[in-house]
């Protein structure tokens, strides 16, 4: 059954307690920041953030300022890009139908980064290795929510299967438009073939930084049908190149 997160915008108060639990939970340190003329904090997602509140600017019909929050991270694409790219295989798609980065056969390439259709995924220079949200793997399967669900004190978060999420999504978008709220809609049930993290958005996705309609790079699509039959033929020269290095080193050194 897959699992689905519901971001109920309407509800976020951008208290940021989803950035901390975050954090918390997969140990990841805090990063130096700076003023970028945004409330954002951090501005940008990296190996060590891989959740925040993003934080857009938009005129209502009376001319007020509407601040739409939302918060984003790794959006568990059914089409993704990041797996189609990876040489390695260390991409896959979980049972739950989540997207998991094995760090352990991440051999630095940095295409899942340079490809990411939500460019959410961070590389991690001293590790040579690829980090982005794992959906709280290690709780999901254990029987718990993620850590960023189970802090939301607003009930902005949800999680749950899917059709149970698609239901939830759909009755707040019926409350918004009853209140008149006509450009209130739901982001992530087609896009890329329908994305793990749901959305009820207040105004258009671009509001939120979203792109309106998502779509993988050509190159992407070409890299995957040329080079992904060969793929284990290149790991494992890359690897055997790196080997052989390693000897010449050896026998140098001891000469």
């Amino acid at each position: 059954m897959q699992k689905t997160m519901l971001v109920d915008t309407s509800k976020c108060t951008a208290c940021r307690a989803c950035q901390v639990a975050c954090k918390q939970w997969n140990q990841l340190p805090a990063e130096q920041t700076e003023f970028t003329n945004s409330l954002e904090n951090p501005a940008n997602f990296s190996p060590v953030t891989w959740t925040k509140i993003v934080f857009g600017e938009e005129k209502n019909d009376n001319g007020r300022v509407f601040w739409p929050f939302s918060k984003q991270g790794c959006m568990h694409c059914t089409d993704a890009a990041c797996i189609k790219v990876c040489p390695a295989n260390a991409i896959s798609r979980t049972d739950l139908g989540t997207v998991y980065i094995d760090e352990s056969r991440c051999i630095g390439c940095n295409y899942c980064a340079a490809n990411c259709t939500y460019n959410v995924i961070g590389f991690d220079r001293v590790a040579n290795v690829a980090r982005k949200c794992t959906f709280c793997y290690d709780r999901i399967t254990n029987g718990e929510i993620p850590a960023c669900v189970k802090t939301c004190p607003t009930g902005a978060l949800q999680y749950g299967d899917r059709n149970e999420m698609v239901a939830l999504a759909n009755k707040s978008l019926q409350q918004l438009r009853a209140k008149g709220n006509d450009k209130a809609n739901i982001y992530g049930l087609e896009e890329l073939d329908g994305l793990g993290v749901l959305y009820v958005l207040e105004s258009n996705p671009a509001t939120y930084g979203l792109p309106e309609n998502p779509k993988i790079r050509l190159s992407t699509h070409i890299w995957d049908i040329i080079f992904k039959p060969v793929r284990v033929l290149v790991v494992a020269a890359a690897f055997f190149a790196l080997w052989m290095n390693r000897g010449d080193s050896k026998k140098q050194d001891s000469a």
